[in-house]
Formats: C-alpha cells, sequence, structure tokens
C-alpha cells in the first residue's frame, strides 16, 4: 500500500508539472505575439523591483539609459566568457544584433505579461522540486527516475539563467533558439519520468518493428526540427515587425528570408510521414497507441491549417502562441508514442524469445 501511495503521489505531481511546462509554453508564446519579451528589461527583478511598477512615474527619468548600461556591462562579460571557451563568433553576435543597444520603453501590459510569465516559471520550478522529492523513493526500485526528475530540476534552472541572458541580449534569436529546444528537452525528460514507472502496464501489447521505430524517430526529430526553424521564423517577423514599426502586416510575409519558405515546404514532408507513422500504428490495434496516433494527427492537422491562415491572412496574432503550444503538445505526443511503444514492444520480444526456448 505504501509503494502506491508514493507511486500515486509522484505520477500526480509529475502530470501536473508536465502541463504546467505546456502552460508556460503557451505563456511564453503570448509573450512573444504581444512585444511582451522585454517588457521587464532586468532579470530576476523587473525594473529593479520584485513588484513591477505600474506607472512609468515611478520610474527615473533616466531609466532607458539605466538598464540599457547594465545590459551592456552583463553582456560584456558574458562575451568575455565565451571567447575564453572559444565561441569568438558568438561573442562578437551578442554585439552586433542591431537591438543590442535599443532599450525598450516601459508599457505597464507588457511589463506585467512578462512578469506573469516569470511567475509560472517560478512556480514550474516549484512543481519540479517537489517531483525530484516525490521521486527520492525510486533510489530503491529504479534510480532512473530519480535521475531524470533531477535531471529536470537541474535544467529548468539553468533555462532560468538562459532566460536572463535572453533578457540581456534584447531577444539574441540564437538564445532564443536555444531556450526554446531545452524547454522541450525539460518536456521529454518530465514525460519520460513520469511514464517508466507505468512500464509494466505496457508490457507486451505490442510487437516490435524495425519500421515503427524508425518511423516514431524520425517523426519525433524532423518536428523537433521543424519546431526551432519555426522559431527562427518568429524572430524574422519579430524583426520585419519591429523595420516596420508594427505596421502593414499583410507585407510581413513577404519580407521574410528563406527560413520561411524552408519551414513552410518541410512541412509538407512532416505531413506525409505523419500520415505513414499513424496507419503503421493503427494497424497495431493497440489502444494507447490508436488513442494517442489519434491525438497526434489532430495537432499536426491543426498546426497546418493554423500555418496556412498565418501565411494568407498576416500572420493573425492570436495564433502565433497557439502555433507554438500545438507544435510542443505534438512533439510531446510523439515522445510519449516512442516510450510506451518502447516499453510495450520490448516486453513483447523478450515473451516471444521465451516460448521459442
Amino acid at each position: 500500500m505504501a509503494n502506491k501511495s508514493f507511486h500515486k503521489r509522484f505520477k500526480n505531481i509529475g502530470v501536473l508539472t508536465v502541463i504546467a511546462v505546456y502552460f508556460l509554453i503557451l505563456v511564453g508564446g503570448i509573450v512573444r505575439s504581444t512585444g511582451s519579451g522585454m517588457g521587464c528589461p532586468d532579470w530576476p527583478k523587473c525594473f529593479g523591483s520584485w513588484v513591477p511598477p505600474t506607472d512609468v512615474s515611478q520610474l527615473p527619468e533616466d531609466y532607458l539609459e539605466v538598464y540599457k548600461q547594465k545590459r551592456i556591462e552583463k553582456n560584456q562579460k558574458l562575451a568575455g566568457f565565451l571567447d575564453n571557451m572559444g565561441f569568438e563568433n558568438l561573442s562578437a553576435s551578442i554585439f552586433s544584433h542591431p537591438s543590442q543597444y535599443i532599450e525598450t520603453e516601459f508599457n505597464v501590459t507588457k511589463t506585467w505579461i512578462e512578469y506573469l510569465n516569470r511567475l509560472i516559471g517560478v512556480l514550474i520550478g516549484f512543481f519540479i522540486f517537489m517531483t525530484v522529492i516525490y521521486s527520492i523513493p525510486y533510489l530503491k526500485t529504479d534510480r532512473t527516475i530519480f535521475y531524470l526528475a533531477l535531471g529536470s530540476f537541474v535544467l529548468v534552472g539553468f533555462q532560468g539563467w538562459l532566460g536572463s541572458i535572453v533578457v540581456s541580449t534584447n531577444l539574441l534569436p540564437v538564445t532564443v533558439t536555444i531556450h526554446m529546444a531545452l524547454a522541450l528537452i525539460l518536456v521529454a525528460l518530465l514525460q519520460y519520468a513520469v511514464t517508466r514507472p507505468e512500464k509494466q502496464s505496457f508490457a507486451g501489447t505490442a510487437m516490435l518493428s524495425g519500421k515503427i521505430k524508425l518511423l516514431l524517430w524520425l517523426v519525433t526529430g524532423v518536428t523537433f526540427a521543424q519546431i526551432l526553424l519555426g522559431t527562427q521564423v518568429r524572430e524574422e517577423v519579430d524583426m520585419v515587425s519591429f523595420a516596420m514599426n508594427g505596421q502593414n502586416r499583410d507585407t510581413w510575409i513577404d519580407a521574410l528570408g528563406s527560413s520561411f519558405y524552408v519551414h513552410r515546404t518541410f512541412s509538407i514532408l512532416i505531413l506525409g510521414l505523419h500520415v505513414l507513422l499513424a496507419y503503421n500504428l493503427y494497424r497495431l490495434n493497440n489502444r494507447t497507441l490508436a488513442k494517442l496516433t489519434s491525438i497526434m494527427l489532430f495537432l499536426v492537422g491543426a498546426e497546418v491549417v493554423i500555418g496556412i491562415v498565418m501565411a494568407y491572412f498576416a500572420i493573425p496574432p492570436v495564433l502565433q502562441p497557439l502555433h507554438l503550444t500545438f507544435a510542443a503538445l505534438l512533439f510531446g505526443v510523439q515522445f510519449q508514442l516512442l516510450l510506451v511503444y518502447y516499453y510495450a514492444s520490448k516486453r513483447a520480444v523478450l515473451k516471444t524469445i521465451a516460448v521459442s526456448k
């Protein structure tokens, strides 16, 4: 009974944490679509306070210059560290980015949107810490679960530090892309930790197929790459928006570079791979895999539709965070399919060998 009790607690906090991370990705998308990424020019505080101001009169008259100088000083230290590590090109890019010396004027709405984004991030850190605590009993039965939870906690701490770099570099593209990649890895680690204790329930429910295994890894990999490419497209959109002062949205698509066209063309290949994978998974007649496959098809279909609407209808702001969130959910479902199929097919193979002997 005690084993079931701690297992239930771990599962509940783990699932809650995974949901919270996806919610944070949605909020992050809202931050980007509303241009609130620099709503707080410093980190972890916001305008030097734990509670943001509600009016510009609460700030010194030279606040733009003050916070710009603070960012530059922090970036100089970062650039020096990168130089010493041998990353001279990355170091140089920090100061060559066009928005490096531009400070965003105070906007109460954008400030509080970014501040709430940070509060949710802190809450997720707490959730992951509790996940680590509840995973301690697994040190006696399955240490991997504990180390997955601990790795997630370390990663979310690194994400917090990287978030400060994203702010200090005024949303430098490479930092934003890395930030997104690590968010997806964080989700994968948490899902793995939550799913691993359930592996016996999947045992022997599917036969191993090299084709399906390859397709699962391929689809998950190309989706991960597509999301990162989409992040770069989003960064181009931000630069075009900045250049046009947020006006003439219907011309933004035409002003984008090759990343957008690669992203759009690549989606056709990804859609085809999803259909092929779904066909093979449905043939297994496994209820859990079939359910996850249906969710996967819904998400990839929604992504295609949203992408088309954004391309032909002036990139509606409300669809930008949805496009990002659905993409992250799609990756999560694919990774869950990988986990479930791995445990189901692995045990099935072992049973087959036992019978043959």
